[in-house]
């Protein structure tokens, strides 16, 4: 080697010497400037399972275990750390990111705490009375159950792990950090936020995405990103919706039209049915009053039934309208929901939606032609079905009942009570006496099976004639005699003695029940069924016939004129 590369070769010795020095230098000041407790910006340089290697400028990269990164950093990344020791024994610097992540929070906690602005946290565990939330670094904040949610929270365990903003309501008590935080509040600010852009922005009749939240007896409530709109169960479908819970899950998204709007009240209105056309434009193009049409019965009430015609068209038959002629106290006893059934359109009002159906006209109505049936003088063997105190309804056939009146059961006797010459069940004899269609009436009668014998008495025995009779009852106001053929009469007690001064009491006395007795009849009354009789009249008209005896038979006599007096005198003899 010559001279030349020797003297060559010691330059570049002692160029790299200088460069070393200088880079040694360099890094001395540098260590020099970083102080323990710093808070330094790093550049990610190596990234293991165990560790993340940060340059932040040192002799060395700093070293940080992974675990204190709550996401997976990636080499290239910008961190923040706080220098600990700018060498240790084994010549490495030690930083830490926690707590970098620890100071730059208490900053952010203090300025949230002072400026009312929210921070970002997460839900962690369950504690007594409420949650714990990490911060962030190691800083940890109670969360009040009361402050969690918008809503009240059923099941705690719901918001574990929820990532969400919170307001700081206090960071110290009793010189102790004790953090308490809300939730509550910052998200029904930011609901409040949200609901005032959706009636801002959002139309009537424009299409909305939402979740169904919750159900009541009147609908659904859809949750729209924090706050809430009603589909209420008559929007759910044109047609008869029973439950909400058959149109909607719970936990389902799913579209709707808008259709309400009230930013004063704060209340939405949402829709499934308005994405099909209402069923109503067209009903007169398929319905008309008295046609006889098929539908499905959904709904029973105490006062008929509803009829689905189609979807969405839906009608009423009234309780009234199920029979000509059958009592129906509820319409299960005719009809059940999902029957198929025949019923006739009465009348619709299309602004209300309303079908007025009926079902009893699609038969023929029996009373049309009850009277060419059960003429009257036509004479029946039915069953007596019911008893009331003015009589007895009388079955002719299913569903048409005759009534028999209490006093059409006897001529002759006084019925107080149907139930005491009848019962349920029992067949009887009757005749129609009047048949009425337009008030669906049928009159019966017992008594007219034969002759009237109030007529026959009155026939037989005109006011003035005398008969023989029955004491049958005694009473304060007179006896009660009956006369041949069954009639009853009064004898009033004026009637009963000839003598007027003579008490009723004392006249009495010489009746008993059972006796006969020679009676004047006074007065006869049919329509009424009422006959009068007197013992004084009678025993004037025998004295008025005797009289009149005495004097014919001495109508020949030339001797003289006979008197009271001789009659009387012949009397005594």
């Amino acid at each position: 080697m010559d001279q030349m590369e020797v003297e060559k070769n010691a330059s570049l010795d002692t160029a790299k010497d200088n460069i070393q020095t200088q880079l040694q230098e360099e890094y001395l000041k540098s260590l020099d400037s970083l102080e323990e407790g710093q808070l330094l910006e790093g550049t990610v340089i190596q990234v293991t399972p165990d560790h993340v290697f940060v340059d932040v400028g040192g002799k060395s990269e700093g070293k940080i275990p992974s675990a204190e990164f709550t996401e997976e950093p990636h080499v290239g990344d910008k961190v923040e750390v706080v220098l600990i020791t700018k060498e240790n024994k084994h010549g490495e610097m030690v930083v830490s990111k926690q707590k970098a992540d620890e100071k730059r929070l208490w900053k952010n906690l203090k300025e949230a705490f002072e400026n009312k602005t929210p921070i970002e946290g997460t839900i962690s565990k369950v504690v007594k009375g409420g949650y714990d939330v990490l911060l962030g670094g190691n800083i940890h904040a109670f969360l009040p159950f009361s402050q969690s949610d918008s809503q009240k929270v059923d099941k705690p365990e719901k918001l574990l792990g929820v990532k969400s903003f919170f307001y700081v309501e206090r960071l110290y008590s009793d010189k102790k950090i004790n953090i308490v935080v809300n939730r509550r509040k910052y998200l029904e600010e930011t609901n409040e936020e949200k609901r005032d852009e959706f009636f801002n922005t959002v139309s009537i009749g424009e299409v909305v995405k939402g979740t169904v939240k919750s159900f009541t007896s009147f609908g659904a409530f859809i949750d729209l990103g924090g706050f809430d709109g009603l589909l209420h169960i008559n929007d759910m479908s044109w047609g008869h919706v029973t439950r909400p819970k058959d149109f909607v899950k719970k936990g389902q998204e799913i579209e709707l039209k808008v259709i309400r709007l009230d930013p004063a009240e704060k209340r939405i209105n949402l829709s499934l049915k308005h994405f099909t056309e209402d069923p109503w434009l067209h009903f007169e193009d398929k319905y008309h009053v008295n046609d006889v049409v098929k539908g499905r019965v959904t709904k029973l009430t105490d006062f008929g039934a509803f009829i689905e015609l189609e979807e969405g068209i839906e009608g009423l038959a009234h309780i009234s309208e199920f029979s000509w002629v059958k009592k129906i106290n509820k319409p299960s006893d005719m009809v059940k929901i999902g029957d198929e059934v025949e019923c006739m359109v009465l009348g619709y009002d299309i602004q209300a939606g309303r079908v007025s159906l009926g079902l009893k006209q699609v038969t023929a109505n029996p009373w049309d032609s009850i009277d060419e049936k059960y003429p009257v003088g036509t004479r029946l063997t039915r069953k007596v079905v019911k008893l009331t105190n003015a009589g007895a309804f009388i079955e002719l056939e299913e569903g048409i009942d005759g009534f028999l009146h209490g006093d059409d059961i006897s001529w002759t006797k006084k019925v107080k009570h149907p139930g005491s010459e009848l019962e349920v069940g029992q067949e009887v004899e009757t005749v129609v006496t009047e048949c009425d269609p337009e008030n669906h009436r049928i009159r019966l009668s017992i008594k007219h099976l034969s002759e009237d014998p109030w007529q026959q008495f009155l026939s037989a025995h005109k006011p003035g004639t005398t008969l023989e009779g029955e004491v049958v009852s005694i009473v304060d106001f007179g006896i009660f005699v009956r006369a041949p053929g069954g009639i009853e009469g009064l004898v009033n007690k004026s009637n009963l003695s000839e003598n007027r001064d003579e008490p009723f009491e004392e006249a009495v006395k010489k009746y008993a029940v059972g006796d006969k007795i020679n009676v004047y009849v006074m007065d006869v009354n049919p329509e009424k069924q009422k006959v009068a009789f007197s013992v004084r009249e009678f025993k004037k008209k025998q004295q008025r016939d005797e009289i009149s005896q005495y004097m014919s038979s001495n109508d020949n006599d030339s001797d003289g004129a006979y008197t009271l007096g001789d009659l009387l005198k012949n009397k005594n003899n």
